[in-house]
């Protein structure tokens, strides 16, 4: 995947594949969340592992780990692209979107919104006919802004956690 331009209201920005050293701005972003801060806070206690998830990512040609840089080398935006196989659908492939997030100080810019933009194109090149995402039942605001990207609420998700550390 190669380096692309962004532009939202008027600031250019810079989006291309994770590398490792990108990590601790991507878990900082992942820990700025009204929902679920803890989840990252202590994320230096993890750093091994959370490096190992990234070279698994970084080494499957199925997942991408993108981030939007600023001009001034900040990580303003993350997400991760993954490629689905299938049978369903007549053995299409999907493409899930994860971990959306943007810097709180950026939010409603219109970064994110270029991002999946930017995602949905990236589909149609590959010739995915369709692209999902899930969003925690809390996040009201973040279902409006997907609906009003052309995403419909047509699934009901399920999870179970398992008592296993990571």
């Amino acid at each position: 995947m190669g380096a692309c331009s962004l532009s939202a209201r008027g600031q250019n920005y810079l989006l291309r594949e994770a590398r490792a050293t990108d990590l601790a701005q991507i878990i900082a972003l992942m820990a700025d969340d009204e929902i679920r801060p803890a989840e990252h806070a202590d994320a230096g206690d993890a750093g091994e592992q959370y490096l190992e998830v990234f070279n698994e990512i970084h080494a499957d040609p199925a997942h991408t780990l993108i981030v939007v840089e600023g001009n001034d080398g900040a990580i303003a935006g993350t997400m991760q692209l993954t490629m689905l196989p299938g049978l369903a659908r007549r053995g299409a492939k999907r493409m899930q979107i994860e971990a959306v997030r943007v810097a709180s100080a950026l939010r409603g810019g219109g970064l994110g919104t270029e991002m999946i933009r930017w995602a949905i194109s990236e589909a149609e090149s590959k010739r995915i006919p369709l692209v999902q995402l899930t969003s925690d039942a809390q996040r009201q605001d973040a279902h409006r802004f997907y609906e009003g990207l052309g995403f419909t609420a047509s699934h009901v998700g399920f999870k179970m956690h398992l008592a296993i550390s990571p």
